[in-house]
């Protein structure tokens, strides 16, 4: 089965430093530097794509859309599982 695409969506970009505060869909946060990142912006979201043993960040649009809606369906199965149990 293939897993579906990581998503990247800019936090905060500190122009000053150089650096973009990075959340991914799959909930982790870490600072990559803004040069990797096509028209960095704060709520730019990216797909990345590994081909070779390399990484490419394509801007992806709906990025932030696709990881919010991932957001909620994980809280409506966390709340759904006591339910479960009761």
């Amino acid at each position: 089965m293939h897993a579906p695409p990581l998503l990247l969506v800019i936090d905060v970009l500190d122009e000053d430093a150089g650096l973009a505060d990075v959340e991914d869909s799959q909930g982790r946060t870490y600072q990559l530097p803004a040069e990797w990142l096509p028209g960095a912006a704060d709520g730019a979201g990216y797909r990345v794509e590994e081909a070779g043993g390399a990484l490419t960040f394509a801007p992806a649009p709906d990025a932030a859309r696709l990881m919010r809606e991932r957001s909620k369906q994980t809280l409506l199965d966390f709340s759904d599982a006591p339910g479960e149990n009761a």
